[in-house]
């Protein structure tokens, strides 16, 4: 499923705020152009308790 993005969740989290700052309007948009399951993802970052803001369009 993460296979685009990576393992270690800081890291993951650095590269998907990154996305959608630079690529993506939404988490819907970025999920369905990488095919991640927004709910694992959600919850992997959710796990270094971090959750997305619509209005910042990042994971604060």
């Amino acid at each position: 499923m993460f296979e685009t993005l990576p393992n270690d969740p800081m890291l993951c989290l650095s590269v998907v705020n990154t996305k959608l700052r630079d690529y993506y309007q939404n988490l819907d948009t970025l999920c369905q152009d990488l095919h991640i399951e927004k709910n694992e993802l959600v919850a992997k970052l959710g796990n270094i308790d971090y959750e997305y803001d619509a209005v910042k369009n990042q994971f604060v």
